[in-house]
């Protein structure tokens, strides 16, 4: 199927969806795309604790320690996002509409469709310096889990490995006692078999555009390199697979990417060559501190920035959450996600979307509620990115998974 019929099939999908919300009049919202929610399953999910600490272990964990809120799998036998022969209820997609107090000003000219308004300021070029910060949310349509899905998730789903509590898993110190149990999890998560999802490739467009600053991640699962993006473009707030080392603090020697996933895929624990401490890939466990690259690129990064997109995150995982607030008071900020999260409680701390908070505050919050993936399809539309979009994505699903179908 050509990428022609697959954007008349989502146009006519689209259509549908906007009839069927225009009958929905008081919901204070505008109604957008729903082509359909996303078939690939997440397998699991991990709940965070707001405050990063680990339920009976408190007193390893230092104030800045966190853990990713999304893992990869490497199953070759997941679903891919929209597989054409998976039926599924749409997941409607609905751009939020402000109820702006009388003489309230906003960044946004049109505010019946705040997401059309961004796209104007990309277009016009009064965007030039984007950030994302993204979380499980733009994952999960590939098959990779969340950790946060109740019942379904990666800590509902660790029974078998007789662990003290579910996060002891992600736990420097636990790992150190009995390394097992994660590396025989790392087996069936490792990166290499996912395919990048249209949000990794929404990032990569505008990695392409010269328009991406700077995207943070949550997530583990190395899906915007393998989407594109530059590693130099990428700062991952919880580490990845992407690079291992001894985790002695005397020796921290690293190993090669490829080394570390042969030992892992072959069921060995890798062990260092030069002290024979465990080798780990740096993902940040409870117990760790931050990437230092994280802390390095924040003030720069968040003073330059002039628009602000947070994608699939609860925004619960500190200090990550707090990044919203860096970027000056007259940066756009736009949120996509399924729920609506990270609001303010007073002035200056969260997202204002109906700019509630001082008559003279600039009203600069947009909301987008849906699937991530069906929101930058929309969002490239207003750009008139779609047809490259689609492309993009096609062109690797037919040189990494040619026997891949997929809608777009």
């Amino acid at each position: 199927m050509g990428v022609e019929t697959n954007i008349d099939e989502l146009a006519k999908q689209l259509e549908e969806g906007l009839r069927l919300k225009e009958k929905q009049t008081d919901t204070g919202v505008l109604a957008d795309a729903a082509p359909g929610k996303s078939a690939g399953l997440p397998r699991s999910g991990i709940p965070h604790h707001d405050d990063g600490a680990v339920p009976g272990d408190d007193s390893d964990v230092e104030s800045e320690c966190s853990v990713p809120e999304s893992l990869s799998s490497s199953s070759s036998s997941s679903t891919d996002a929209f597989n054409i022969g998976t039926a599924e209820l749409p997941f409607p997609l609905v751009v939020h509409k402000p109820i702006l107090q009388n003489g309230k000003s906003s960044l946004f000219t049109n505010t019946l469709s705040t997401l059309d308004s961004i796209a104007d300021m990309i277009k016009s070029g009064s965007v030039k310096r984007v950030i994302v910060m993204a979380g499980a949310g733009i994952s999960t349509s590939a098959g990779i889990p969340d950790f946060r899905s109740p019942g379904t998730g990666l800590y509902a789903n660790l029974r078998e490995y007789k662990l003290p509590y579910p996060e002891a898993i992600f736990t420097i110190n636990y790992f150190r006692k009995n390394p097992k149990p994660f590396y025989v999890l790392a087996k069936e998560l490792y990166p290499g078999q996912f395919v990048p999802t249209l949000s990794h490739f929404f990032v990569s467009m505008l990695a392409k555009k010269g328009l991406l600053l700077r995207h943070y991640t949550q997530n583990i699962d190395c899906l915007e390199r393998a989407a594109g993006v530059d590693s130099d473009l990428i700062v991952e707030a919880h580490g990845s697979f992407h690079e291992s080392h001894c985790i002695s603090d005397q020796c921290r020697k690293e190993y090669a990417q490829d080394w570390v996933k042969e030992q892992i895929l072959n069921d060995k624990i890798p062990r260092c060559g030069v002290c024979k401490s465990l080798v780990k890939p740096d993902i940040t466990f409870f117990g760790e501190g931050l990437p230092s690259r994280f802390f390095d690129l924040l003030d720069q990064d968040f003073d330059k920035c002039d628009l602000l997109i947070v994608m699939g995150t609860s925004l619960q995982v500190q200090p990550f959450a707090s990044l919203t607030n860096r970027v000056r008071d007259s940066v756009p900020r736009l949120l996509i996600n399924r729920e609506r999260v990270g609001e303010a409680k007073i002035r200056s701390l969260g997202f204002d979307f109906d700019g509630r908070f001082g008559r003279k505050a600039l009203h600069r919050d947009a909301l987008v509620l849906g699937d991530c993936d069906e929101a930058c399809l929309r969002f490239s539309d207003s750009l008139g990115w779609t047809d490259e979009l689609v492309k993009l994505r096609q062109k690797y699903i037919a040189r990494h998974e040619p026997g891949l179908t997929t809608l777009y």
